[in-house]
């Protein structure tokens, strides 16, 4: 099933699109709508939709700005243009842009459904593209991609001097030179290791490189993927790094069992940098591979005191792990240990202690490194009659240990996410106190904490658990279930005063979301009173 998101000033066109699309019973799914190109762009790029359905003329942004936005932050997104106006010149334009179909006003249902129906068979070709092994083991083996792979490895690793990095990567068609550069590093996890599955994620992050020029990407290891990132600021340099990472993230999840860990090494200047960045985008990744996870971490969201680790030595492997896992890798920690205790059960009680003592020894790092002090965050698990009575049992023992794990996670949290939390909460209040605006957005709330939005879409929704627009619409949904459950407002006045422009798309959210319309809750809190 593929997502499609609608952009039109015309409310009529966007209810019409929502209400005469059987989307329950087509290939489709409905993913959201905009009246403008700038909000559109903003909710686009938290929603991820597979289709977009855009028109060209519109007030703020118009079609042709919002496909080239799209095109490059998004380069999966298919998009259908709808225009008034049969100029050659709108037309040009799409095709320059890779605009899918072009759909001239007034269309029939039936032109449009035909429209997404051939986006959908592109999609399912490129998918089929993807699973053509044999194509793809002779692309990835090619003399020539294995040249240029060992240049730029050699570049990372700093190998060469600036003046021969550039002129052996001119020598592919590679331009090099730049004011800035960042580089991120992903490692691909694929379940049970299924080489099929491994080589469609490796095609597509190829076929990512092939049509970039301002990204450099090229594979340093048969599942590690690395990316040099250029630009003339700071600021389009870390837009364009999130962006890539969200971007690899989405490619490599889009393959059954396959999961990504990508990287964002620190900004630097001149080519002789390139190795620095590499090198600390690295070694993010060797710390947080063990996690089976969609993740994307920045080094410079590190905070000051973890950083200072951020040196190329020998860790405690655990204290490693514990720096950023978070709660659903606690029972793969806990089962790796368990296995260690074997199944001598006489012996338990000493191999146990040893194993818990290893873990506190940890966790009382982690602490220490974070400016704490276990002996007062918890000094209960210190004593001997704790240890004593942790390894009477196995089935203790993983009790026990899960809650010193689940209380350093805690306690980390709330420490060395300092910054995260900081940035979460002034978003949180700015939406609790701007929801009632239509015209708020992940871009408007990403100024108001001065992150950039792509950089404030991956950290919202890793601290979080939901995306921008989810949270937004949880807020929205519930202020109107109050104000139904309180008032006597029609739904329709209600739509307006939780920030929805439009009142048939509040019905349908709040239906989506809460399974029935918004008169049918109303009823159902009015007949609870009763």
């Amino acid at each position: 099933m593929y997502s499609v998101f609608i952009v039109d000033d015309e409310i009529i066109v966007r209810d019409g699109l929502r209400r005469k699309i059987d989307w329950e019973h087509s290939q489709f799914s409905f993913a959201g709508e905009a009246g403008d190109g700038e909000i559109a762009l903003s909710m686009i790029q938290d929603i991820k939709p597979d289709i977009l359905i855009t028109d060209i003329r519109m007030p703020f942004m118009d079609g042709i700005e919002l496909a080239r936005a799209v095109k490059k932050l998004q380069p999966w997104i298919k998009i259908i243009i709808l225009s008034g106006h049969d100029e050659f010149d709108y037309a040009k334009k799409t095709i320059a842009i890779g605009v899918e179909d072009y759909i001239l006003k007034p269309f029939t249902l039936e032109e449009l459904m035909a429209s997404l129906n051939r986006v959908a068979e592109s999609l399912d070709k490129q998918k089929q593209q993807f699973t053509d092994i044999d194509r793809m083991k002779k692309e990835l083996e090619s003399t020539t991609l294995l040249a240029q792979e060992k240049l730029l490895t050699d570049i990372v690793f700093g190998v060469l001097d600036t003046s021969t990095a550039i002129q052996k990567a001119s020598n592919f068609g590679i331009n090099l030179i730049a004011h800035y550069y960042s580089v991120c590093v992903t490692e691909i996890h694929v379940k049970d290791d299924i080489i099929e599955n491994l080589v469609a994620a490796k095609s597509r992050l190829m076929q990512l490189a092939k049509n970039s020029t301002e990204k450099i990407g090229f594979f340093i290891s048969p599942n590690t993927f690395v990316s040099i990132i250029k630009g003339s600021t700071k600021e389009t340099v870390e837009e364009s790094a999130f962006s890539a990472a969200d971007t690899l993230k989405h490619e490599v999840s889009s393959v059954e069992g396959a999961t990504s860990i990508t990287a964002i090494g620190s900004i630097v200047e001149h080519t002789a940098n390139i190795t620095k960045s590499f090198q600390e985008a690295s070694l993010i990744v060797r710390k947080t591979a063990f996690a089976n996870k969609n993740k994307v971490i920045s080094a410079n969201d590190i905070n000051t005191q973890e950083s200072s680790s951020l040196e190329l030595q020998e860790n405690d492997p655990l204290v490693d792990r514990l720096n950023y896992a978070d709660e659903s890798e606690i029972d793969l920690i806990i089962s790796e240990y368990i296995s260690m205790l074997g199944k001598n059960t006489d012996s338990f009680s000493i191999i146990a202690s040893y194993l818990l003592v290893d873990v506190i020894m940890a966790v009382s790092k982690v602490i220490e490194n974070l400016g704490g002090d276990i002996k007062q965050e918890m000094p209960e698990v210190l004593t001997h009659s704790f240890v004593e009575q942790a390894v009477q049992n196995e089935s203790i023992f993983i009790s026990e240990i899960k809650k010193v794990l689940e209380s350093l996670l805690k306690y980390r949290n709330t420490h060395a996410q300092g910054k995260y939390t900081d940035v979460i909460l002034r978003a949180k209040k700015y939406i609790d106190k701007n929801f009632t605006n239509p015209d708020i957005s992940l871009r408007t709330t990403a100024e108001a904490v001065n992150f950039s939005p792509n950089h404030f879409s991956t950290v919202f929704s890793q601290e979080c658990g939901v995306t921008f627009i989810e949270y937004l619409t949880q807020v929205r949904i519930e202020q109107a279930k109050k104000m139904l459950a309180n008032t006597d407002m029609k739904s329709t006045d209600i739509a307006y005063e939780v920030g929805f422009n439009d009142p048939h798309y509040f019905s349908f959210i709040f239906k989506k979301t809460m399974g029935v319309s918004p008169r049918e809750w109303r009823n159902s809190q009015a007949n609870t009173e009763q």
